[in-house]
């Protein structure tokens, strides 16, 4: 039995949603792959701190990104799932080589940009479809990365 027939959501209202999801997703994989180069290859005074915020950050993308595709399945939907369909379907550039802290500081405050702009669409077609629980899940990413944006503009503030 499809997930649909027992939530009572309209499954064309879903079907938007988790069209939107998994361009969500997408964005979210391509963020946690330069997450992971900016790990690996930060250089400079402040390795230390930039190396661990990169880590803690690439698994907070980690668990949102199995957040985000376990949501599409609830929804009757297949979550993208190649490297093939996120490069299609994300507006996150692949970022290559940067070892400097401020370089990926601010790459990182333009994709969680990205990121909140994608959400707040997600939130308002969730909500119009009166899907709550993506509603849900939106408003705390939501929550989360505007802080983020801020602690990360700070950082870079002279």
């Amino acid at each position: 039995m499809k997930t649909l027939q027992t939530t009572g959501l309209n499954a064309e209202g879903a079907k938007e949603v988790t069209k939107l999801l998994n361009e969500l997703l997408s964005n979210f994989q391509i963020l946690y792959m330069n997450l992971r180069g900016f790990h690996w290859n930060i250089k400079g005074r402040r390795f230390f701190m930039l190396h661990e915020k990169f880590e803690e950050l690439y698994k907070d993308t980690s668990e949102k990104s199995d957040a985000i595709a376990e949501r599409v399945l609830t929804l009757d939907a297949i979550p993208y799932h190649s490297f093939n369909d996120y490069l299609k379907h994300s507006e996150i550039n692949v970022v290559e080589n940067v070892s400097d802290g401020d370089t990926a500081v601010d790459h990182l405050i333009k994709s969680y940009s990205l990121l909140l702009g994608k959400e707040r669409i997600i939130l308002k077609n969730a909500s119009k479809n009166n899907d709550e629980a993506t509603v849900a899940m939106m408003s705390d990413f939501i929550g989360e990365q505007e802080t983020l944006l801020w602690m990360l503009k700070a950082y870079l503030s002279n």
